[in-house]
């Protein structure tokens, strides 16, 4: 059962649950093209953003397998919502979880994915008692896979063309790493900020 205290500060970053004023910030990487596409779900219109802040907004407690948490991400140093971060409990029985993330590109390139989910690997093993964090990305999304490698993750599984993804055959990463891993290496460094394009 995980009950954390909202919110959690990093050294940039703010996590806590997604509230209703966080519509414009959502809506800005939601309605992205680049950004769902590795991810299941199409660009949302203005309502179906908001239907799905609404959604992100009750996950915030896991008392239950098959539940997930996701929390807003606020960078500091502009007080907006930059991305989500998620973790989802697997099983109960093997102590399994699962942890994802979405950011505006407009704030890639800063480590801030790294940072924020560095916050749920902890809240995962520490908290929750998982022995096992997986995280999965599309092949293609290197980024995302660049990301799980620095949070220390191992990749176990190449799947080759194990989907139609959004209409053509993709091969899928998957990541994870144990609890005494996490207990035994070095948290991933903020990486430092690209100079402006």
């Amino acid at each position: 059962m995980l009950h954390a205290a909202y919110p959690i500060h990093t050294e940039r970053l703010i996590l806590r649950p997604f509230t209703a004023d966080d519509l414009d910030d959502l809506y800005a990487y939601h309605s992205r093209p680049d950004v769902v596409r590795y991810l299941y779900w199409e660009t949302r219109d203005r309502a179906q953003a908001r239907q799905a802040l609404a959604d992100r907004a009750g996950k915030q407690v896991l008392d239950a397998e098959g539940q997930s948490i996701v929390l807003a991400v606020v960078w500091r140093e502009n007080g907006r919502v930059v991305g989500e971060v998620n973790l989802a409990w697997l099983s109960r029985a093997h102590r399994q979880g699962e942890i994802g993330f979405v950011f505006n590109p407009e704030f890639q390139g800063r480590g801030l994915a790294t940072e924020a989910a560095e916050v749920l690997l902890r809240l995962g093993f520490r908290e929750l008692g998982l022995h096992r964090i997986i995280g999965r990305c599309d092949a293609r999304n290197r980024p995302s896979a660049a990301a799980l490698e620095r949070l220390g993750m191992r990749r176990e599984a190449h799947l080759v063309h194990n989907e139609i993804f959004k209409g053509e055959w993709s091969d899928e990463f998957v990541y994870a790493l144990l609890d005494h891993e996490w207990l035994n290496r070095r948290p991933a460094a903020p990486r430092a900020a690209r100079p402006p394009v």
